[in-house]
């Protein structure tokens, strides 16, 4: 099913550097958000785009590793666009062997009944499918409810709060569903797009492309990930740092008076953890340059 017996020997050390890698990224978010523990059933989102295949793959070699036993189920919700090869991912589950659920609920018709032609269809169509995907989930006895979002997804989200919603928010790697009942959980948080493209690529996933949302060029999120493509060819190391930050913030220094108690700062005569550092000669990287957009960060494993 994969190319990887095609593939010379210098390409299936890169193939096993960049599995080991995913591998490594998953078990550490998994770990550091305490995201599976013993006996859960794990329901792996599955779109049939390169992401969830990715996620599928990296769980199930876990899976079978890991120090705690859980359970994946792998579902699908067929959303009945036009054209969409309903056969592609039970053909593919059923020759892996893995537990699927397809679940077929038209909300393509809904978004395009109630979304004005050349408007965004991402927000509905995401609220629909979020609700559909938690009423599956208590269906299957679900605990936790593993989505495909990667490092890059994570740090876009981050800038489009920012640019036009005016909220510094992330996708958390884990959260609680708004009715309170359901965890959620992005085991690719620290896993980069270009690696699962790649890995994608030499596993040959069957990928199913979504003509709902695949037609609207001019969304927000593509121009921020051309932007962040862009900067990563130019100053590499940068989307490695700006996904650091999410997991360093210094709320005093940012202007969130319901995160940081700024009308009772008051000074006093010892050192102040946190304080400003304006009179302390700036620290750089070692062998850092003069312009910091140059800095290199290793990657994030």
């Amino acid at each position: 099913m994969s190319q990887i017996d095609t593939l010379s020997a210098k390409q299936k050390y890169d193939f096993n550097k960049l599995h080991k890698r995913l591998r490594r990224g998953v078990g550490k978010a998994i770990a550091d958000f305490a995201m599976i523990e013993e006996g859960d059933k794990v329901m792996v989102c599955l779109s049939g785009g390169k992401d969830s295949y990715g996620m599928l793959e990296i769980l199930r070699s876990l899976q079978r590793s890991a120090p705690v036993s859980f359970e994946l189920i792998a579902v699908n919700l067929d959303q009945k666009q036009p054209g969409f090869p309903e056969h592609v991912l039970p053909e593919y589950l059923d020759a892996i062997d893995m537990p699927y659920h397809i679940v077929n609920e038209d909300t393509y018709s809904i978004v395009k009944d109630k979304i004005p032609e050349g408007k965004t269809t991402c927000s509905l169509c995401s609220r629909l499918r979020r609700g559909i995907l938690y009423r599956t989930a208590s269906e299957l006895g679900a605990t936790k409810i593993a989505l495909g979002h990667h490092r890059d997804d994570m740090i876009e989200t981050l800038l489009l709060n920012m640019f036009h919603g005016g909220t510094l928010k992330s996708m958390p790697p884990k959260l609680v569903s708004d009715d309170g009942q359901h965890m959620v959980i992005r085991p690719l948080a620290y896993c980069s797009e270009k690696d699962l493209a790649r890995f994608a690529e030499v596993m040959a996933f069957p990928i199913i492309p979504c003509n709902l949302c695949g037609s609207q060029e001019n969304l927000q999120r593509k121009m921020i990930k051309q932007m962040l493509q862009d900067w990563d060819q130019r100053y590499p190391g940068r989307i490695e740092n700006m996904a650091r930050a999410l997991q360093h913030v210094t709320p005093s220094h940012l202007a969130d008076t319901e995160l940081f108690d700024f009308a009772n700062l008051r000074t006093q005569d010892s050192p102040f953890e946190g304080g400003d550092i304006g009179f302390d000669a700036p620290e750089l990287p070692s062998g850092a340059p003069e312009h910091r957009d140059d800095v290199q960060i290793v990657e994030l494993s």
